[in-house]
């Protein structure tokens, strides 16, 4: 399977809650067959989720299909896809940054932890061979960013007494406080007396700026918060559906942008990969800018 080594501002990665920054090889139209052989020296990027905050396929296409004569293409298509061939599986949005430093060593930074996160640990952080997480970014407190994060202890070294390295955690105060209320027992620093230890995942909260202008560093590669919130999936979605104008809504943001390479993500079961990229290939191609939808398990090599 060919890659396509990439640079860092190469890539417009949009969804329902802005643009981050990454690579893409144009090829890919489906999710990845053999393990990863990446080089060892290489950075990348591995897509986990990309889909809504529900997920894909939607249960209600399931269980009660509105025509059960014609039912969602895209949904049933699960029932007889493995998820790991199918492009139309999509779990919580959600991205894996694999950062190879100078001295060869790789650090590899989570963000967001949503719903489906352990699902996606067992589906691709194995397919990948990703070992470790050395730490986290959420983007903001909603389910879909922060759900899984009761799961953090599975990928930690185990410890009945949580005697082990916390990892760093960054977020804004906001997300931090809402999180205080969903998950206290991952929050809290002390034991109540008579308290029962109980195995939790040790996490290192360190508080952000809610500013784009104040960038932070994660596990030795610098973030910058992202500040194009032009284009959200429901924008998307009502071009891809009516195919009003030929993507008339594509150009004034990623034209603006002009990223060499553009992936979408934040799909819902509206949304056909194969169907969809098409139509897209021929905006793309008249506006010289590669726009595509992302998959889960899509890696991308990537020099940062």
């Amino acid at each position: 399977m060919g890659k396509e080594k990439m640079e860092a501002g190469d890539l417009l990665v949009g969804e329902e809650n802005g643009f981050g920054v990454g690579a893409t090889d144009r090829r890919r139209s489906s999710p990845p067959r053999p393990p990863s052989t990446s080089s060892s020296s290489s950075s990348s990027l591995v897509f986990l989720g990309t889909g809504c905050s529900s997920a894909v396929p939607n249960a209600m296409c399931l269980i009660q299909p509105s025509d059960p004569v014609n039912p969602c293409r895209v949904c049933t298509q699960s029932l007889s896809v493995p998820p790991q061939h199918n492009p139309n599986y999509r779990c919580n949005t959600c991205l894996l940054v694999d950062y190879c430093g100078s001295d060869g060593e790789h650090s590899y930074i989570l963000i967001d932890v949503g719903k489906t996160f352990r699902e996606q640990v067992l589906r691709w952080f194995t397919h990948h061979k990703i070992p470790r997480v050395d730490s986290i970014i959420l983007t903001h407190e909603h389910a879909d960013a922060v759900l899984g994060l009761d799961d953090i202890r599975s990928i930690q070294p185990f410890s009945p007494t949580n005697d082990i390295d916390p990892t760093s955690i960054y977020l804004t105060q906001f997300a931090m406080d809402s999180i205080a209320i969903k998950f206290p027992y991952l929050v809290q620093k002390k034991l109540k007396e008579g308290q029962e230890v109980r195995r939790v995942a040790q996490l290192d909260w360190k508080i952000i700026e809610s500013s784009c202008e104040k960038p932070f560093t994660a596990s030795g590669l610098h973030y910058i918060k992202d500040r194009s919130r032009t284009i959200g999936s429901s924008y998307l979605r009502h071009s891809l559906q009516g195919r009003l104008a030929q993507y008339s809504l594509l150009p004034a943001s990623v034209k603006r942008i002009c990223p060499k390479q553009a992936l979408l993500i934040g799909m819902t079961h509206e949304f056909d990969h194969h169907k969809d990229n098409e139509l897209l290939a021929g905006w793309s191609k008249r506006e010289g800018i590669p726009v595509q939808l992302a998959h889960d398990g899509l890696r991308v090599i990537i020099d940062l």
